[in-house]
């Protein structure tokens, strides 16, 4: 896996592509887009294109991690 280009949240643009949100979790194209699929997972369809609120999966991220607040 490559290093993120990104070093910090605040780095991050206020929507993720597909291509940022797999290269940020470190799964393939193909599992970030299983990922999206999911009935809970925040993402928006802009025309054909898939995005994902940072804030949002910031959230999705705390509420599913093991010993999450959410």
């Amino acid at each position: 896996m490559k290093p993120s280009i990104y070093k910090s949240y605040d780095e991050l643009p206020l929507m993720l592509n597909m291509k940022q949100l797999s290269d940020l979790l470190g799964i393939s194209d193909a599992s970030a887009y299983e990922l999206v699929q999911e009935e809970d997972f925040p993402s928006l369809r802009i025309g054909k294109r898939i995005v994902v609120p940072k804030e949002e999966l910031r959230r999705w991220i705390s509420a599913h991690t093991k010993g999450g607040q959410e």
